[in-house]
């Protein structure tokens, strides 16, 4: 075969080029004397063919090294980075089988060993016998070159082939016996230079008797960047034969309308165009090419015409294939450069998918477009046919480069699409170095944009205008205005730059509306605006995210909540005081007045006043004065504080007139007092919930000063506004009465334990601590597992063994204390001594027995065991199931707290028995399977709850579920018996369908829920499809979760951004709420709500409904305390209308993972906590993945029936639920994503054992599904951070792991291990969970609308199968029973999925807001009348 043909440079270029390549691997004398033998050369003292000689002499003396003792050299070793070592003792018996392989590969390549002649042969007899298919050259086949052919062949010219000139004439005078010695020693070189893919660069530096081994990174062009033993290197072939250079081929009469004589072909206006086929790219120095070289301006083009007009180095190119001399449209490109412009093809359509996608999803997630990327199928012609995450991450640079580079350009008022969440988790998972070359893409492409316009073409639908009540419009303008009319005064915060980026670093370019404005470009310089081209990518990310960082396990110290009373900051003055009238009451040294006069103003008891402060920046203190007396401390009065509206939660929103009753007072001298005031109480009107929508004049009363206003008790722990308490004094005393401290007396008392008040109770007495589990391996081969050293940490994701145990149940003996030294009872340490219950898990039997097990069973013991009233939590029901009226299911159904037993428990004889006849001391024992007549064992102790009243039935309320998705909400509220859903709003045509399959007596509107309510307002009954609308005084309760994604990446409020507030969703449910003034009023949304623009959403959200006359509060719960085996922190407003009870958060019911469970909120620099008492505590144990879905049949990845039957029974209390009582043979949606090959392989890869995932990867070489075979990831650079390997192996895979700029062209493609994980590792946690399994006995991640395995919950892999999870484990994880139907394809299903509330938790929620409703309807007159219209028949 012909040898391949090389470009022939100047042989000084070939020997700086051979010398650049190898002169780092040599020994310094060698260095020091190529650079002496350089310097002769140039002060002439020899000639150029000398130095050429003694340069290669001493490139055959350091590589030709006897005996293989030194290997500084490049050496074949099989250990480098995951390919098994032979240890240092075998290095001999290497050294003899490397000699032996040597000889084998000589002989082999015998036949080919005078390559060397066939330089000498003409293009003309090379090329002849060469076809386009033939001229591909691989690396197996023996065609491609050696790293030797960079340095060792030097091209065989004459040097008047070279420069057109005679030289010395040395060559000539060769004899061809010296020639061949040549050729035989180039040869010998080669061969000792060869690397082998599965081999690397090792250095071994003898010390003494020590042997350290080092590795080093293989030899990389320093034009191109591309490792020199690559396999898929192309390197080009040479010319073609007769190939014109540019001018000259432009000239040629088939092509050119100019002649080659005529002049002014460089003046023509329009450069011509021209269709090029099979054409290469390299750069203008070395022989490599790539799809880099084509989109970095720097490279020459090699073509062949469609005219048949050969032509050569073609360029520089200035701008997308324009030269200096013709502008190009490429057409079929060579053979061999068909897969390296397929790459150049594949990142240019994968830009114009994520820009054009993002543009009209801007509030999309990273997942949503890898769903986006999977879903295109790319255009026919092209070299590709089908996109994949790999795809995305392999070209993330160029792609964000792209969609910096249209932010550039786009309208003034549009958010740029860099600072989109989807951008943002691409930029952090593939370590795109923001502002890079940003500028010259932009450039290139402004100039191909004025040849060939093109335009994106946007979303015309995008979101509508908010339909808002005058109400909540006026609050937000009231408010706004003040803010902004400040921060203009103030000046706007200087933006920083990162000063790293280009962006940064580039000059104002004084053409933007900006730079004409500066006065350096001759303008006014008013508007401070920094050039539009100047817009640091690096800040926008940055700012975009400040709102959005909240760790999971963020843990702010608990501080412990102390009243600090207003005096401690109160001013006395002098003042003129009189008693009015005779003392009314007199008690011991106090006597008791009525009236008294404070500088000639006649205050009396019950009047308001304020108190002086000793800071005049703080507003004055305003009380009530329930008492006044005088004694031995002079002048007195009792002191009944109120609570601006600025110091309650609603901050700087709150009206300024606006005050809350808390209960906090106390004793103080009248000279404090400054003078009279008027606070009058706002109560709701007699027909409040039909004047929704009418209200607007937002101010109450008149500011004059003096006149203030309430309408709220205001608890400061939990922040909630609730209607003020009736507390009326007695009789005998309504100069004395304070409902503050008779409220404080109150509760200080419950908390008090006496004997006579005690109930069966539930212990909590703490058990020890879970030991943890390491998941480390004593013994890793770091060389097949090179990221395996990132687990560091003990800790495991979804892992429960830091869960607590739930609380320990006792039914009481007896209640005691002991006397004191007196004889007396000392009643404030009371005891109890308990017969204790053993759990199943507390049984010899252990954990498995709990899982087959209902999470409400106990079993009875007679051990007995004495407890503190400091352990007890309170109350619950244990009945004896054979005793049961009812069956179990019905019984445990009937509230939480509520448990049975059916068998006793012996530990000592680890044995299970009848109960004893003392245990079913019921007044009437069972008869058996739970119809027994007896009752409850707290009915035993306490008779006086026999006697309490039926609770009384309730009618459902009437519910309207906005942005209801698929119904996750709406489904807890029925189980909870609270609702029933009347109507439902979701634009989203597949959740839509999805809620009115679950839900089919429900209206649901498919429709803008602006354009709903703007029909109502108007006075419309139905809609344009005839739906009815619901009308005012129809909804009883409201219910939703709107999105907020609208105003999520703002970072402060001004008046652009406050336009996107107040065109927002959020705004758009509250006005629902203030048209329809619902009994109860629920806000769902995510943990950071309550934290958006520094908690400025929360608190205008509260502002909102307080003015509307709504009490409120709100708390962020964890669904994994509630039922489900998942970790869902949400967000939770809920609402009462005046003469509601308002319901107070649920009490976790199943022990959770400590580590999800921080829910208190700080707002204005104060903690806020949830009323939960339990903490993380909780009377069930915790729900495992095991719970959730072991019942569910094996499927493989990408399994799409969607009815299957389940292959077996129920195992778990759970899934038992999720089954339901009745006979279900058909499992449907148990359906999972069908991945490519690649994330395939690697989901095969990840081990079974509990906290694996993509650090647990092997890096080696696998056969994919599709017959491709995946790559070993390269470990070419030292790592700052991490050091070496135990076996000296470099750590990382791209220069800026030794602290220097990212370089583009090391990122790597298809390897197990995907290389932008450590990549940008250790700036992420070690990208911890992504590729990551559940853990059997764990817990899922937040439930998301896409399970990816590099998506933000990562965790999505099946515990024991290689798949993600199906759509059908995930409804589980989020607690939907197996009934409940999901509509469209998979994604839409994972989506609806995603997207719901927990049906447990909402059933929670709803079990609360039930327990109100029959609480009023007990403090209710007992009116037959009126009881009659509360039943309703269920």
């Amino acid at each position: 075969m012909p040898a391949r043909t090389s470009v022939c440079l100047p042989e000084d270029d070939q020997v700086k080029q051979k010398l650049r390549l190898v002169q780092d691997f040599l020994h310094d004398d060698a260095q020091d004397q190529l650079t002496s033998l350089e310097e002769k050369m140039k002060s002439s003292e020899i000639s150029m063919d000398v130095y050429i000689s003694k340069v290669k002499g001493l490139l055959g003396k350091e590589l030709n090294l006897e005996n293989g003792s030194h290997l500084d050299a490049v050496e074949q070793n099989g250990k480098a980075n995951g390919v098994k070592n032979g240890s240092v003792k075998e290095e001999k018996s290497e050294d003899v089988s490397m000699d032996s392989q040597e000889d084998e590969e000589e002989a082999v390549k015998s036949p080919t060993a005078p390559k060397g002649k066939s330089g000498r042969r003409s293009k003309a007899n090379s090329d002849t016998k060469k076809s386009p298919a033939s001229s591909r050259v691989t690396r197996n086949g023996g065609k491609q070159p050696t790293i030797m052919s960079m340095f060792s062949k030097v091209c065989k010219r004459k040097s008047e082939d070279l420069n057109g000139e005679s030289t010395n004439g040395q060559n000539e005078q060769e004899s061809e016996k010296e020639k061949e010695e040549d050729v035989e020693e180039e040869c010998r070189e080669e061969k000792r230079l060869k690397v082998d893919l599965d081999e690397k660069y090792v250095f071994l530096v003898l010390f003494k008797r020590t042997t350290i081994l080092f590795f080093t990174p293989p030899p990389k062009c320093l034009d191109c960047k591309q490792y020199l033993d690559d396999i898929d290197l192309k390197f080009f072939q040479g010319d073609p034969d007769n190939a014109l250079d540019e001018p000259e081929m432009l000239t040629d009469e088939r092509l050119s309308l100019f002649d080659s004589n005529e002049d002014g072909f460089e003046s023509y206006e329009d450069l011509p165009q021209h269709k090029i086929t099979n054409f290469r790219s390299v750069l203008d120095v070395e022989v490599h090419s790539s799809d880099w070289n084509l989109l970095n301006c720097l490279l020459i083009f090699f073509f062949f015409f469609i005219g048949g007009v050969p032509a050569k180095k073609l360029g520089p190119i200035n701008a997308w294939w324009i030269t200096a001399f013709a502008d190009y449209i490429l057409m079929e490109p060579s053979e061999e450069y068909a897969p390296i412009f397929a790459l150049m093809q594949e990142k240019i359509y994968m830009s114009k998918i994520v820009v054009e996608f993002l543009q009209k999803n801007r509030d999309a997630t990273y997942e949503d477009l890898l769903n986006k990327i999977e879903t295109t199928v790319p255009p026919s012609g092209l070299n590709f046919n089908c996109f994949t995450e790999d795809t995305l991450l392999r070209h993330a640079q160029f792609v964000v480069e792209q969609v910096e580079s249209y932010d550039e350009v786009r309208d003034s008022d549009e958010q740029p699409i860099i600072v989109t969440p989807c951008m943002r988790d691409l930029i952090k998972l593939a370590g795109v170095t923001l502002g890079k070359s940003m500028l010259l893409y932009w450039r290139a492409a402004r100039r191909q944009a004025i040849r060939h316009p093109t335009k994106i073409e946007k979303d015309s639908k995008g979101p509508t205008k908010a339909t808002t009540t005058k109400l909540v419009c006026q609050i937000f303008d009231a408010f706004f205005s003040d803010q902004i009319e400040q921060n203009d005064k103030e000046g706007t915060v200087k933006r920083h730059r990162c000063g790293v980026c280009e962006v940064c670093q580039s000059p104002d370019c004084g053409k933007c509306t900006a730079c004409k404005d500066m006065i350096k470009f001759g303008g006014s310089g008013k508007s401070k605006q920094a050039c539009k081209q100047r817009r640091c990518p690096n800040l926008a990310v940055k700012e975009a995210e400040d709102d959005e960082n909240l760790e999971e396990e963020e843990d702010i110290p608990v501080q412990k909540s102390k009243k600090v009373s207003p005096a401690k900051r109160k001013k006395q003055s002098q003042i003129k005081l009189a008693w009015i009238g005779e003392p009314v009451k007199t008690e011991g040294k106090r006597q008791y007045y009525s009236k008294v006069c404070v500088n000639d103003e006649e205050l009396e008891v019950g009047d308001c006043v304020s108190i002086s402060t000793d800071d005049p920046s703080i507003p004055l203190y305003l009380a009530r004065i329930p008492s006044l007396w005088e004694d031995n401390n002079g002048k007195m009065f009792h002191a009944h504080w109120f609570l601006r509206g600025i110091n309650t939660v609603l901050g700087k929103s709150a009206d300024p007139l606006e005050l809350v009753i808390v209960d906090d007072c106390e004793d103080m001298q009248l000279n404090y007092v400054q003078g009279k005031v008027d606070v009058m109480y706002k109560s709701p009107s007699n027909n409040w919930s039909m004047e929704g929508g009418t209200d607007s004049d937002v101010n109450i009363i008149e500011d004059d000063g003096k006149s203030f206003f309430y309408q709220f008790w205001y608890d400061t722990d939990f922040a909630r506004f609730e209607m003020p308490p009736k507390t009326t004094p007695s009789d005998n005393c309504p100069f004395t009465f304070c409902g503050s401290c008779v409220r404080n007396k109150d509760k200080e008392e419950q908390e008090t334990p006496r004997v006579q008040t005690l109930l069966a109770n539930t212990p909590n007495v703490k058990p020890a601590s879970p030991v943890k589990r390491s998941h480390r391996k004593d013994d890793v081969d770091e060389d097949l597992y090179p990221e395996y050293y990132r687990k560091s940490s003990d800790y495991i994701k979804g892992s429960n063994l830091d869960a607590p145990e739930p609380f320990r149940v006792g039914r009481i003996k007896e209640i005691f204390c002991h006397r004191r030294s007196n004889g007396k009872s000392e009643l404030s340490e009371v005891k109890l001594r308990l017969y204790k219950f053993y759990r199943p898990e507390n049984t010899h039997k252990g954990v498995k027995a709990s899982y087959h097990a209902d999470v409400n069973q106990l079993y009875w013991s007679d051990e007995e065991v004495n407890v503190s009233m400091s352990e007890v939590l309170g109350r619950c029901q244990v009945e004896y199931g054979e005793d049961l009226n009812e069956t179990i299911q019905e019984y445990s159904s009937g509230g939480p707290d509520r448990f049975y037993f059916l068998e006793a428990y012996n530990a000592k004889a680890k044995s299970f028995e009848d109960p004893p006849n003392h245990a079913r001391s019921a007044v009437h024992k069972g008869k058996g399977k739970g119809k027994g007549k007896g009752k409850y064992l707290t009915e035993i102790m306490f008779p006086e709850s026999q006697t309490g009243p039926q609770p009384p039935k309730m009618s459902k309320y009437r519910t309207l579920d906005v942005f209801s998705g698929c119904g996750g909400l709406s489904e807890g509220f029925h189980q909870a018996g609270i609702s029933e859903t009347h109507w439902a709003i979701e634009m989203w045509e597949p959740a839509a369908q999805a809620f009115r399959l679950n839900n089919p007596g429900t209206t649901v509107f498919t429709e803008d829920c602006n354009v709903l309510l703007k029909l109502v307002m108007s006075g419309e009954k139905t809609n344009s499809l005839g739906q009815k609308l619901p009308q005012k005084g129809d909804v009883e309760m409201l219910c939703g979760g709107p999105p907020c994604q609208g105003f999520s990446g703002m970072n402060r409020f001004n008046s652009r951004t406050y336009s996107k507030f107040k065109n927002s969703l959020v705004v758009s449910y509250l006005s629902y709420c203030d048209y329809y003034r619902p009994k109860f009023f629920l806000l769902e949304n995510v943990r950071n709500f309550v934290s958006f623009k520094r908690s400025m959403v929360l608190k205008l959200t509260l502002r909102c409904l307080v003015r509307m006359g709504y009490q409120c509060t709100f708390g962020v719960l964890q669904a994994g305390q509630y039922g489900v085996a998942q970790t869902r922190r949400r967000a939770i407003i809920l609402a009462a209308a005046p003469g509601e009870k308002l319901p107070r958060f649920p009490e976790p019911l199943h022990v959770f993972a400590p580590r999800a469970c921080s829910l208190s909120v700080v707002v204005d620099e104060k903690k806020y906590v949830s009323n939960a008492t339990r903490g993380n505590g909780g009377i069930y144990r915790t729900i495992t993945v095991r719970d959730t879905m072991s019942d569910l049949p094996e499927i493989r990845n990408g399994a799409s029936s969607l009815e299957i039957s389940y292959n077996g029974e129920p195992q778990s209390w759970f899934q038992r639920q999720m089954r339901g009582t009745q006979y279900q043979p058909i499992l449907r949606d148990h359906i999972c994503k069908d991945m490519s090959a690649l994330v395939e392989a690697r989901m095969r890869h990840i081990p079974l054992a509990p906290g694996s995932d993509w650090r647990d990867l092997p890096n080696m070489e696998v056969r994919l599904k599709d017959g491709t075979m995946t790559r070993k990831l390269r470990y070419t650079h030292p790592d700052k951070k991490n050091g070496r390997s135990s076996t000296g192996a470099l750590r990382g895979v791209c220069t800026c792991a030794d602290g220097k700029p990212c370089d583009p062209a090391d990122r790597q493609f298809n390897t197990l291990i995907p290389w932008c994980l450590p990549h940008t590792g250790n700036r992420h946690n070690h990208w911890a969970g992504l590729y990551g399994r559940l853990e059997w006995d764990g817990f899922f991640s937040t439930t998301v609308t896409n399970p990816e395995p590099m998506g933000k919950q990562g965790r999505v892999l099946h515990a024991e199968q290689h798949r993600v999870v199906s759509v059908r484990e995930c409804a589980r994880s989020q607690g939907f029973p197996d009934t409940y139907r999901f509509f469209g394809n998979i994604l839409d299903k994972h989506r609806q999925v995603g997207n719901a509330v927990p049906p447990p938790l909402s059933r929670a929620i709803g079990l609360e807001i039930k327990k109100c409703v029959l609480e009023r309807i007990k403090e209710e007159p007992t009116d037959e009348i009126k009881q009659e219209k509360m039943e309703v028949s269920d």
